[in-house]
């Protein structure tokens, strides 16, 4: 029974952690309708904006402005993903760790999240650091160095 509470633990972290705390961080709300809001945001996500390709993602995952799309919002949170946007890292991690919009994948969830958490500090670090531990109990310790190899090669190709 100390196992389940353990999980359920893990779940809401995940699930808390992925929605109103990190749309504050990306000052989402506009007194703009959400519609136009979005439509502005695209616009400097195509010319290459790593912050409004990570702000796009949200609105494509949450269904803010734009109908939800989790093939949408994986494109775009990839996109500020590998130009090393640390919000976006955690989001695409977390879908890769759920399966939305791209194929279960704990080996990138682990990697994304392993990256993301190396530039967070304080309580998100922690945080951050809790979801990769939490990706890390599903998975062998030869994923895990795997991950971990796969997360040093990104940054040193960078």
């Amino acid at each position: 029974m100390a196992s389940f509470g353990r999980y359920a633990t893990i779940a809401l972290l995940m699930f808390a952690g992925s929605t109103s705390a990190f749309a504050a961080h990306l000052h989402v709300a506009s007194a703009l309708s959400p519609y136009a809001t979005a439509g502005s945001i695209e616009a400097r996500a195509a010319r290459g904006n790593v912050v409004a390709e990570a702000r796009l993602g949200w609105l494509y995952l949450n269904g803010r402005g734009v109908p939800q799309d989790f093939y949408l919002a994986a494109k775009w949170f990839y996109r500020a993903a590998v130009q090393g946007e640390g919000f976006a890292q955690y989001q695409l991690a977390m879908m890769y760790n759920k399966g939305e919009g791209v194929p279960r994948d704990y080996l990138l969830a682990y990697m994304w999240l392993n990256l993301s958490a190396s530039q967070a500090v304080g309580e998100d670090g922690d945080f951050k650091t809790r979801m990769r531990d939490a990706i890390a109990s599903k998975m062998t310790d030869a994923q895990i160095k795997t991950a971990q190899r796969m997360a040093v090669g990104w940054y040193r190709a960078r």
